[in-house]
């Protein structure tokens, strides 16, 4: 008894759609190319020429995903700036070692493939490589069926960068005295979210209409801060070493200010930062007296207005800070660093 046919089609795999969006992708990707790439999209592994010029290079890679904003972008069809956070959430993290980003390669997951939506996408994985000066030399787009929920999809990456061996920042030098500047965030960036959504839940139907001057939606999904080139810049202004110049940097992150500025931090220092000395914008007003939580629970949480931390000698704090809002940030100096007893820490006071 004769069967009919099945296709990979039939059975929900569309090789010509994907192949349609490796076509779409192409162009974007071209736009972030930038010296050392030797071969990017379309061949079975990218290349990348180790750039000349360093004496001990060392590559440092971070990866890392969007997580629970993603819900987001699927109940809101948003899907334009979230690739900027994929980027962001791993360049960033290279940069704290004070590393340049190189490359970045993505991993976009479906059940369907839809080109429209993974073209928005990826469309903002390649801003977000421009904006941080890194080239998407290569990527994987996986269609599997009954795996995600109609019109859903997960997104992973990861960067490499590299740094000269002896400027590798380690926090090693940090010492009491030392000042604790603040690089403001662009909103909630791709941490928190599981609660932001729970908010949004418990406002339902009394959400504001705007918050810190951008629609609602808007302001939940802006994307992460890229603060990747005004930091290279200031750290090639303000080197540390003898003492001097930017010594550790902290992104901040899943667990906020509490959590990630120890990470960066020698045993038996703590950062005291004085709460105040950055203002709370309205959406981060909004989250707290949504859920009802406390200051401590919200620095626990979200990075609540400071998506950088900046650990700079007490005698370079000024030009350090003075080069950065040059280049477009916006610094607060937020504590200083003092000696404590047992692991790192973080003082709010």
């Amino acid at each position: 008894m004769s069967q009919t046919p099945l296709s990979y089609k039939d059975a929900g795999v569309d090789i010509a759609a994907g192949d349609a969006l490796v076509e779409r992708i192409k162009p974007l990707a071209r736009k972030t190319m930038r010296a050392g790439v030797l071969a990017g999209i379309g061949g079975f592994g990218a290349l990348f020429e180790v750039p000349k010029g360093y004496q001990e290079p060392v590559l440092v890679s971070g990866t890392d995903g969007v997580g629970t904003k993603l819900k987001l972008a699927f109940d809101w069809a948003m899907h334009d700036t979230v690739g900027i956070d994929l980027v962001a959430m791993s360049v960033n993290d290279v940069l704290v070692q004070g590393a340049q980003p190189l490359f970045f390669l993505d991993y976009f997951a479906c059940g369907k493939l839809d080109v429209d939506t993974a073209a928005a996408v990826v469309g903002g994985i390649a801003t977000g490589c421009e904006l941080s000066g890194c080239a998407l030399i290569g990527g994987e787009t996986a269609e599997m069926p009954g795996m995600y929920p109609p019109g859903e999809y997960d997104l992973a990456g990861f960067a490499v960068g590299v740094v000269e061996k002896s400027a590798i920042l380690t926090g090693a030098g940090v010492k009491p005295g030392d000042i604790v500047l603040g690089l403001a965030s662009s909103g909630a960036h791709s941490n928190g979210y599981s609660l932001v959504r729970k908010c949004i839940e418990r406002a339902a139907g009394n959400l504001p209409a705007v918050l810190d001057g951008k629609p609602f939606r808007q302001a939940i999904m802006e994307p992460t801060r890229l603060y990747v080139k005004n930091v290279l810049a200031a750290l090639a202004a303000h080197p540390a070493g003898a003492g001097r110049g930017i010594k550790a940097l902290a992104h901040i992150t899943g667990g906020g200010l509490l959590e990630n500025i120890p990470r960066v931090l020698p045993p038996g220092t703590a950062a005291h930062l004085r709460p105040g000395s950055w203002p709370q914008s309205e959406l981060f007003a909004w989250l707290q007296r949504t859920a009802a939580i406390s200051d401590q629970e919200m620095n626990r949480t979200f990075n609540n207005g400071i998506g950088m931390v900046v650990v700079s000698a007490a005698a370079d704090a000024g030009a350090v800070a003075a080069t950065l809002r040059a280049a477009g940030e916006t610094v607060y100096e937020v504590g200083v660093i003092a000696a404590t007893e047992g692991p790192a820490a973080v003082v709010l006071a």
